[in-house]
């Protein structure tokens, strides 16, 4: 048995120790590879308080889901660094700003405005986005929006339209259909 054999069936054992509820196994889990997963997110995230922040909620994580990690579909290791990236790019994106389809709407004068050639590509692409929610009608588009921006379910949104929940599905699913055409080259 190798090293790294060696290394992975160690921390295998811890993961099932702390599946079964183990303190003392997600302690010493912690030990031997906070420092690795602490170097990934301080690569992702380039902030060290950002870091330890998103490192707890990979062991939280871990205490909880320790019990899913299944050694014949990877290393321990390979799970808890994915697990480990994943939470950086969820807090990269949290703290992303997004440009909201509202706020394109209240930007539609400039992208129109603008010619060809002084448009940046992405005021190219809000313009365009812009004529495809256009080409939508406007109970359908309204769906999307709050889809899209409130982060509403199917269920909330056919509450907030009063629509019944098939509709709303078909008109949400319809609309990304008509967005995906139209958008495409």
């Amino acid at each position: 048995m190798t090293r790294n054999d060696a290394e992975g069936a160690e921390l295998e054992a811890l993961l099932s120790r702390c599946a079964a509820g183990d303190r003392s196994a997600l302690e010493a889990l912690y030990t031997r590879v906070a420092p690795i997963l602490l170097g990934v997110l301080m690569r992702i995230l380039r902030r060290r308080d950002a870091a330890e922040d998103a490192l707890q909620d990979v062991f939280v994580a871990v205490w909880q889901r320790a019990g899913q990690f299944d050694p014949i579909r990877g290393r321990a290791l390979a799970w808890l660094v994915s697990m480990a990236r994943y939470r950086a790019i969820d807090l990269q994106r949290a703290t992303r700003p997004a440009l909201a389809l509202s706020e394109m709407l209240t930007l539609e004068p400039q992208l129109r405005s603008e010619g060809p050639g002084e448009s940046s590509d992405m005021l190219g692409t809000g313009a365009l986005l812009l004529r495809c929610l256009e080409q939508i009608a406007a109970p359908q588009r309204r769906c999307l929006m709050l889809a899209y921006e409130e982060g509403l379910t199917h269920s909330e949104i056919a509450r907030a339209v009063n629509e019944p929940l098939g509709t709303v599905k078909s008109w949400v699913r319809r609309s990304l259909m008509a967005l995906r055409r139209c958008l495409e080259p």
